[in-house]
């Protein structure tokens, strides 16, 4: 009986101090000093591996539909020299940022076609990679013709808020010879986009008409691949592009879903209903993408552009209704923060998370 009122009156006294010294300048310091080593602090969570390797990064795992906890479209394909991303949807920057990873490594953005999704973020990008980031050239942007009005655009509504910050910061911290894009409009003629002697970047068309054209990438370092489709139907191209990868990234849309919210939605919302129906014919099902991880004998796929994203734990298995009786294992639906990591000389895929 004793002992519970020592740890009665003892939990009291850590209680009261706790309350009178949160309210002291010295304590209120510690803790906030704590609070903004924690945020601002901590080490890029894509620099710690060890050994050789190829990482592919979901920062940003949903389509346009809404989708809590998931930003739009987004990959990051890392090497220990490499860091690229494919896609800037909405929330993918801040995805980054919140897991530590220093922008001013970005080599550059890759965009798959031009649709909203898929470009939002690109201004966040150019900003946090450029000011204190030290990217050290201005932002390289490759992408499908037009993407030269995108940048183009995003460099005039940004004029004056990259000169004022220069202005403000000086040009050690945000060089103004560094601000804005170097824009490269991918020619499908010429398809390998880059190529360092590690590294092999390759772009080829898919299907995703009316949008003409829309890319996915190709990714090969040192005998290990990571393909992306950005947004498809199913696309004999992505499968001929696909062969014999170690993973693929491929969208997908869950008829079952979206033709229920066509459904639900005629009546209350017509036009909305419209959308619903309009876009289930330009993208791929779970199943339409399994089926095409398997024409290319894909050792991995990853769903990712989850249209709608799923949710809770139902609306997951009604997601990928069928697709185990297509491709019963090797398959992962996506989260953001979900990362595949391929080292060199092994034929090895761990899937994990970054968060």
């Amino acid at each position: 009986m004793k002992k519970i009122y020592f740890f009665l009156i003892a939990a009291i006294l850590i209680l009261i101090i706790a309350v009178v010294g949160i309210r002291t300048v010295t304590v209120q310091n510690v803790l906030i000093d704590f609070d903004f080593n924690r945020q601002w602090n901590n080490q890029d969570k894509l620099v710690t591996f060890d050994g050789d390797y190829l990482i592919g990064l979901v920062c940003g795992s949903r389509g346009p539909l809404p989708g809590k906890g998931r930003a739009e479209p987004c990959i990051m394909i890392k090497t220990p020299d490499h860091m690229f991303v494919v896609d800037t949807g909405d929330g993918s920057r801040q995805n980054l940022t919140n897991w530590s990873i220093n922008l001013g490594n970005l080599d550059a953005v890759l965009l798959t076609h031009l649709h909203s999704d898929h470009i939002s973020d690109l201004a966040d990008f150019h900003l946090y990679s450029w000011v204190t980031q030290n990217r050290g050239k201005k932002l390289p942007v490759y992408g499908p013709l037009g993407t030269n009005l995108v940048t183009e655009g995003i460099t005039k509504a940004y004029e004056l808020d990259t000169e004022w910050r220069t202005l403000h910061h000086g040009e050690e911290v945000a060089p103004s010879n560094f601000a804005g894009f170097d824009t490269k409009i991918i020619n499908l003629n010429d398809p390998v986009i880059y190529d360092d002697g590690k590294l092999k970047i390759t772009a080829f068309e898919v299907e995703h008409f009316p949008v003409d054209p829309s890319l996915g990438y190709r990714f090969d370092y040192k005998g290990r691949s990571i393909v992306i489709s950005g947004d498809t139907d199913y696309s004999e191209n992505l499968v001929k592009q696909s062969k014999n990868a170690d993973l693929l990234f491929h969208d997908a849309l869950s008829h079952n879903m979206i033709g229920r919210l066509e459904e639900i939605s005629e009546d209350t919302n017509p036009l909305l209903s419209t959308v619903f129906y309009d876009i289930q014919d330009y993208h791929a099902s779970p199943i339409e993408a399994a089926q095409a991880a398997n024409e290319a004998n894909v050792k991995e796929l990853i769903f990712y552009h989850l249209t709608p994203a799923p949710q809770n734990f139902i609306a997951k298995i009604i997601f990928v209704r069928g697709v185990n009786e297509v491709r019963p294992d090797n398959w992962t639906l996506a989260d953001d923060g979900t990362m595949a990591i391929l080292p060199i000389e092994s034929e090895d895929i761990t899937i994990t998370n970054i968060q």
